[in-house]
């Protein structure tokens, strides 16, 4: 090999590196990652679990981690990707739907609420409470649904907007990465579509990547728990998880607190 070759490989080396990081990806979900760089939240490499499996990260948003098969996977119902089920909505298109014309902006709100917040939480976590779970799991029951009380943040009625939307949609490992509009959708899938009905991620990533993004420690309205291979939010005192779930199409909304050891505590800042 000439040297001019050698100096050719050794420069594509690093390239195909950086292609394999991340999870359940593909290769234009990879093109996107990179192109939206340099909007995206720093993370940090997150190792794989020996003897367990990892694909390469679709984190749209410039996330590095290496993602592992979601340990709660089995807790989550999961279907093949070829089950028929109707797409979502983008996120987008899901979150303006809790908002009315003539909302009050967030900064209104915040400070307008800031000193009932802790009275609020309070009330929705007793009514929460008071929910009876579907049979089989921990879902909400009727349409798998919760209503947005009155009061909270546009961007938190967006989020939860956006969960309601897949809310009964199957778990499908590696859903929602190579698209936010999908027939079904994995942990990180799910918290990422969500989020993005708030407007807070413009592509979907990784729980690894989420393990790092945004602001550390719970959050007033939204906390986020992650780790290298799950993910799952509280938003406004409810449980958005699809491990725990009822069944294959009940909700992600779940009634009871899910184990909480194990997982970095993140935030949307400000929220």
């Amino acid at each position: 090999m000439s040297s001019r070759q050698q100096a050719i490989v050794a420069c594509a080396c690093p390239l195909v590196v950086a292609a394999l990081a991340g999870c359940g990806g593909t290769g234009k979900a990879a093109e996107r990652s990179s192109k939206a760089k340099a909007k995206a939240s720093p993370s940090v490499e997150v190792a794989a679990v020996a003897g367990s499996s990892a694909v390469p990260s679709t984190a749209g948003a410039g996330g590095t981690a290496r993602e592992v098969r979601d340990p709660e996977e089995a807790k989550s119902f999961p279907l093949p990707a070829s089950v028929h089920h109707r797409s979502a909505s983008a996120p987008r298109v899901a979150g303006e739907a809790a908002v009315a014309p003539g909302a009050p902006s967030d900064a209104e709100v915040r400070r307008e609420l800031s000193q009932m917040h802790a009275v609020e939480r309070t009330a929705q976590r007793a009514r929460a409470q008071q929910l009876i779970p579907v049979a089989g799991g921990e879902s909400v029951g009727g349409n798998g649904t919760i209503n947005p009380p009155p009061g909270i943040p546009a961007v938190v009625a967006k989020v939860i907007a956006g969960g309601n939307a897949i809310a009964d949609f199957p778990y499908i490992w590696g859903g929602g990465h190579a698209s936010f509009v999908a027939n079904g959708y994995d942990c990180s899938g799910s918290v990422s579509y969500a989020l993005a009905a708030g407007g807070l991620l413009s592509a979907p990533l990784v729980s690894g990547d989420l393990a790092n993004w945004g602001e550390p420690g719970p959050g007033n309205w939204i906390t986020i728990y992650a780790n290298a291979g799950h993910t799952f939010m509280e938003v406004d005192g409810m449980w958005f998880d699809t491990a725990g779930r009822s069944g294959p199409y009940a909700s992600r909304w779940l009634v009871a607190t899910p184990p909480l050891e194990g997982y970095a505590v993140r935030h949307p800042q400000g929220l």
